[in-house]
């Protein structure tokens, strides 16, 4: 199923107004919570033990609400339009990688037809297995892209499939997507070039290859470098929001009036609501607070908290999704293999579907000497049946 994954949801056990732990943003708030609870507890506390009266005028709440309110909406805007220009720019970037896949596995590496001249079983080998590699390549993109936004690195040394390096170089284990990583590769962390945009190099010189070898028309290799291009321009979105969070001055200031809000409140319910006014203190100071939470966790949207964008699922299903298009796509080419190029349905051009969406027709499944394509009824060409 598409996005196994990301669309996998948990029946619930429980109502969502009664969840105090996982998924919510009680941990975060408890303790300003509670001490402005005291610190309320003490002023009805002193109030009745005074002489005098300490409360202050009630109509001093409705202006300071306001300044509260104001900073509170701002901040929260603009911490989800992080959130979500951030998933945006994920999409632009999966879109990229789908984009790529397609063009590559249907336009590029022509395999051996009778019609055409034969090239070595080297020279085949090769080409298919550049070809396996460039796509694989584009998955750990978005892994490396992921990974690279929530700060994790290797350092410098040779990348081996299966084990990820520390920030000193050593090997440390088995890694999530060492197999889609080329051998060889040598990481250029500590020089400040990051994974992404390093891999991004072995696209480029894919298509500059594929046009070389006339899998790609220029305009055709030009719109996949803009792809390319795209792609990059996304992942540099990303960063900008990973790397630019709100000016401090900004924090500073709206944490010191939410604080000072949260201890004139007490002195303006204590001479009318006396104890009532600890819980009704604690409730507005719980609602203000959960709310400048929420923003301070939506401000940083690609990391691990349950709020955050869902990056490993998502990657891991785009990883599924290109890795079962290239094994369709090591299928169909065995097949035409086999058969030396022909493949597909009768003469009269029913495995023409099949071969429109490998997007070579009859030059690249090869047409038999006899002029009929040899009928084989039981291939099924990425999901076609003839």
């Amino acid at each position: 199923m598409p996005f196994a994954h990301t669309s996998r949801r948990k029946p619930r056990r429980w109502p969502l107004a009664l969840r105090f732990i996982k998924g919510s943003i009680h941990g975060v708030i408890l303790i300003p919570v509670i001490l402005h609870a005291l610190w309320t507890v003490l002023i009805v506390f002193l109030n009745r033990k005074s002489d005098g009266d300490l409360g202050l005028p009630p109509s001093i709440i409705p202006s300071l609400s306001i300044v509260v309110g104001l900073m509170l909406v701002f901040r929260n805007q603009t911490s989800y339009n992080r959130f979500w220009e951030g998933r945006n720019h994920l999409t632009v970037v999966i879109t990229c990688v789908r984009n790529l896949t397609r063009t590559i596995l249907t336009c590029s590496y022509t395999p051996p037809s009778p019609n055409t001249p034969s090239p070595s079983q080297q020279t085949h080998t090769s080409d298919r297995a550049s070809t396996e590699r460039v796509v694989k390549i584009l998955a750990a993109i978005l892994f490396a892209t992921k990974n690279h936004l929530r700060a994790s690195s290797w350092g410098a040394c040779t990348l081996v499939p299966g084990a990820p390096l520390t920030p000193h170089g050593y090997t440390t284990g088995e890694t999530e997507y060492g197999d889609l990583l080329p051998h060889g590769l040598v990481g250029l962390d500590h020089r400040g070039v990051g994974i992404p945009l390093q891999l991004t190099f072995f696209v480029e010189q894919y298509i500059k290859k594929g046009v070389e070898k006339g899998w790609f028309h220029p305009p055709q290799a030009s719109q996949m470098s803009a792809q390319v291009s795209a792609l990059v321009d996304a992942y540099g979105r990303m960063e900008t929001i990973r790397l630019t969070p709100i000016p401090v001055a900004h924090l500073i200031h709206q944490k010191q009036v939410l604080a000072l809000f949260g201890m004139v409140l007490p002195f303006a319910m204590v001479s009318t609501l006396d104890w009532w006014a600890v819980p009704i203190v604690t409730l507005v100071i719980f609602t203000l607070y959960g709310i400048d939470g929420i923003a301070s966790q939506l401000e940083d949207p690609f990391g691990r908290d349950k709020i955050d964008i869902n990056l490993d699922d998502i990657v891991e299903d785009i990883r599924m999704e290109i890795l079962v298009l290239v094994d369709e796509w090591k299928r169909v080419d065995d097949v035409a293999e086999e058969t030396g190029g022909e493949v597909g349905g009768e003469a009269d051009g029913q495995g023409d579907r099949a071969e429109w969406f490998m997007g070579r027709g009859v030059g690249m499944m090869g047409v038999g000497t006899t002029g009929r394509r040899r009928t084989i009824p039981e291939i099924k060409f990425f999901g076609i049946e003839d």
